[in-house]
């Protein structure tokens, strides 16, 4: 009798580290396939426009990501306002080009006060990426009170693309 009870208990032992094994390997393929929190290689970097009429210089651009989401904030001394601007009347649209070839497109109608005479910053403009997109910016349009400034960079962005 005390073979049966310790072959019995031997069988529940058995079946429970099993289950135990089981429901532990679960969790792992769980995390392996839990989607992993987004980031983007270099986060900041710089680059210069050419901006016709309205005149050239560098712009800073900074990138953050969630998700198949980004969002770039940029701000360029390429393009100055002559007047205050309100918050949130400036329409940006970047085009950036993804591994050299094709075009994403980050639009946004956000920006801080700028006082006249400043540098005009924008952003958050926010676009969709993939795991392994590879963007430098290559336009930017900005409207300001009814006027299209177009500008195109003149250098590479440095210290390179985002990677996302």
């Amino acid at each position: 009798m005390s073979h049966i009870k310790h072959s019995n208990r031997s069988r529940h032992l058995r079946y429970g580290i099993g289950t135990a094994l089981g429901v532990s390997a679960l969790a792992v393929g769980a995390l392996a396939t839990a989607p992993v929190a987004s980031a983007v290689t270099a986060d900041t970097a710089t680059i210069s426009f050419e901006c016709g009429m309205f005149g050239s210089g560098s712009a800073t651009l900074t990138a953050t990501h969630s998700g198949t989401t980004a969002s770039i904030s940029l701000s360029t001394s390429a393009i100055t306002s002559p007047i205050d601007l309100a918050a949130n009347s400036v329409k940006s649209t970047l085009t950036m080009t993804n591994h050299g070839t094709g075009a994403k497109t980050f639009t946004g109608k956000s920006n801080p006060a700028i006082p006249a005479n400043s540098e005009v910053s924008t952003g958050p403009l926010t676009g969709k990426v993939a795991a392994g997109d590879s963007l430098e910016a290559k336009t930017l349009k900005v409207v300001v009170l009814g006027v299209t400034a177009t500008c195109n960079a003149t250098s590479t962005q440095s210290p390179g693309p985002f990677e996302f």
